[in-house]
């Protein structure tokens, strides 16, 4: 074939070449924006509409109410008392979390040997249901009888069995919230922090000794934290989304037969019980769920900002 003739047939392979890229592409990445579309985006649109109506055991409302549903659910002191339980949460959660996962990973990227045995073992509750969690943590470890872990050891020491989860003075319930939490995403995040302390050049700490800085904290604060800002800061903004997420445990840790008590409750639960409760009002539920991700946006936004995330290091 002379040259003219395949630089042709190069130029009619192409387009080829790039239509079956293309369909391969679409055939891999289709399902999933298909599902995504599905079962997050057309829900988020549609629970946007209901808020604009009042729908009272329905999904195909026509009475109109504007932003009547925004202005009920600002004025409802439960919910303003469920964004009051949040920051309480967040304000032990995200700290607690942090200095616990970012304890653990300095403690096991020290270890010499069994490295990824203690890895695996401290990850191993991140997998772990937090329903299943919950219900361990309620019938075993905070049972309210002297049979309960927490109450047995208290029993050695000769105190009275407490009632974890209906003692409200003091609040122990806080305590089984938090512990519960904590043993589950504490090894998550540790393997985060890990990552981040892989990358720590050796050459710093090096350099820092033949400077005559002495390993431990002083290592630690003018070295090893600065160089996990931006793994810090990812943390604390999945930790701060998490906790505006969290239901699974506050339901089941505090629910029983004759429903939720009224303190203690997250916005999430809260919403469940507005759009799903005996009122069904999936109208108002809506317009809390929408405000509620408009402050998890607002907050993920002005923290973003405020940490520096995406800028470009100097």
């Amino acid at each position: 074939m002379s040259a003219p003739g395949k630089a042709r047939g190069r130029q009619r392979g192409r387009p080829v070449r790039q239509r079956n890229r293309t369909l391969w592409f679409w055939t891999f990445v289709g399902p999933f924006v298909a599902g995504l579309a599905l079962f997050t985006y057309v829900p988020l649109a549609w629970s946007v509409y209901l808020s604009l109506f009042d729908a009272h055991n329905t999904v195909s409302p026509t009475d109109f109410v504007g932003l009547g549903n925004y202005t009920a659910m600002l004025g409802d002191p439960a919910f303003r008392s469920s964004l009051v339980t949040f920051a309480v949460f967040t304000a032990f959660i995200v700290p607690a979390t942090y200095t616990l996962s970012l304890g653990l990973a300095l403690a096991v990227n020290r270890l010499r040997f069994a490295q990824a045995f203690f890895r695996s073992v401290f990850f191993l509750p991140a997998a772990c249901s937090y329903v299943v969690a919950a219900m361990v943590w309620k019938l075993s470890v905070f049972n309210g009888v002297r049979f309960g872990l927490a109450n047995t050891v208290l029993g050695w020491f000769g105190a009275e069995p407490v009632a974890w989860l209906a003692s409200t003075d003091p609040p122990w319930y806080w305590l089984v919230i938090g512990t519960v939490r904590l043993w589950l995403q504490a090894g998550f995040y540790m393997v985060l922090f890990l990552a981040g302390l892989q990358r720590v050049p050796v050459r710093l700490y090096e350099a820092a000794a033949l400077d005559g800085a002495r390993p431990g904290w002083q290592t630690f604060r003018h070295i090893t934290f600065p160089a996990l800002r931006a793994t810090s800061v990812a943390v604390v903004l999945l930790l701060v989304i998490g906790a505006f997420q969290a239901f699974d445990e506050f339901y089941n840790l505090l629910s029983d037969t004759r429903g939720y008590p009224p303190y203690a409750r997250p916005p999430l639960v809260y919403l469940y019980y507005t759009a799903l409760g005996q009122g069904q009002d999936l109208g108002l539920g809506s317009a809390g769920a929408v405000i509620l991700a408009l402050i998890i946006a607002v907050v993920t936004v002005v923290q973003a900002r405020w940490s520096g995330l995406g800028r470009k290091e100097e």
